[in-house]
């Protein structure tokens, strides 16, 4: 049943047997599939609902008021399915297949939960204003596929910058309406940090910063490339760069810039299917294009050739490839 499942709405489901077990029940209801869906908490799904200004904390409370632990007994191994969460499962890969996706994940199971109005997660969801039209278009937008066709062909609005240095990291995601879902779940805005005065001071590192902003600001060929050992502070220039453009210590062509340390591995970890990496990076690339005013820092740079490649894909490089 679960052949096209991604590992994270496979772990969703582990999730839901143990939630299950942990309620004394002797069967998987819809309920403890929804708890299984946020203890899992990286996926789509669990952004979505962030987005949706939907604190975690609060379905799993609102699932505890509506749902009763059963008597005290030991339920082990693997647990039968109720008939509305066998439904669930079977609207989730209906959700993928009009989605065009040929994998399950998080996401569809949250939709298929919404689906099946008359389980205990549909109750629990729509009791904290979820809509199902609301929660599938705040999919499509995390995946890069609610743009118009226009905004798909428009060019490159903001400027790539390349590096090979480390000190990844995601930023979390804000709550509310994001214009960048996906580079928000993805990336770490060193703008953002640097106003926050999270970064720390950048020393000795001036002349790299100011030649790394002279390439920035050529018409063409305007992508550089930070190359050198492992610690010897390529990161670091970045983040100099990013305190500079809060400081306003740049030229006007690069105020007021948003910069954003792009972490790959991140992207590829929890892809399965073939074609699920592509989204991804290719939803970053779309919400770049529209917002205009970010430049990206692709932090371990030399993991980009091959980097979620597959015989018969596309791998990363030939994705970034046309916006650099």
């Amino acid at each position: 049943m679960y052949e096209r499942f991604t590992d994270r709405a496979r772990k969703v489901m582990q999730l839901a047997n143990q939630e299950a077990q942990r309620f004394n029940h002797e069967y998987i209801g819809t309920e403890h599939v929804l708890l299984g869906l946020i203890k899992e908490g990286s996926g789509v799904a669990a952004n979505v609902l962030k987005n949706l200004d939907v604190d975690l904390r609060k379905i799993r409370m609102e699932v505890e008021k509506l749902v009763q632990s059963g008597p005290d007994m030991v339920t082990m191994g693997k647990l039968p399915q109720t008939p509305r969460a066998k439904k669930v499962i079977e609207y989730s890969m209906e959700e993928a297949r009009n989605l065009n996706h040929n994998y399950v994940g998080t996401e569809h199971i949250l939709l298929g939960l919404l689906r099946e109005q008359e389980g205990v997660a549909a109750q629990v969801l729509m009791n904290l204003g979820l809509k199902l039209e609301d929660v599938r278009e705040e999919v499509l937008n995390l995946l890069g596929h609610g743009m118009d066709e226009g905004s798909e062909r428009s060019g490159m609005g903001g400027r790539q910058m390349a590096g090979a240095g480390g000190g990844g990291g995601d930023a979390p995601t804000k709550s509310g309406k994001s214009k960048t879902p996906a580079l928000d779940s993805f990336g770490r805005d060193l703008t953002e940090l640097a106003k926050q005065g999270k970064l720390d001071p950048v020393i000795g590192r001036e002349q790299e910063i100011e030649r790394a902003i002279q390439i920035l600001c050529r018409r063409t060929k305007n992508n550089p490339v930070l190359i050198g050992e492992a610690g010897v502070g390529k990161t670091a220039i970045v983040e100099g760069f990013a305190q500079r453009v809060v400081e306003g210590n740049v030229p006007e062509l690069l105020a007021d810039r948003r910069i954003v340390v792009l972490d790959l591995a991140m992207m590829v970890a929890g892809t399965k299917y073939r074609g699920q990496f592509e989204e991804r990076i290719k939803a970053v690339m779309n919400e770049v294009r529209r917002a205009k005013n970010t430049i990206l820092f692709i932090d371990e740079l030399h993991t980009l050739v091959g980097a979620g490649g597959a015989e018969g894909a596309i791998d990363a490089s030939n994705v970034l490839k046309p916006a650099l």
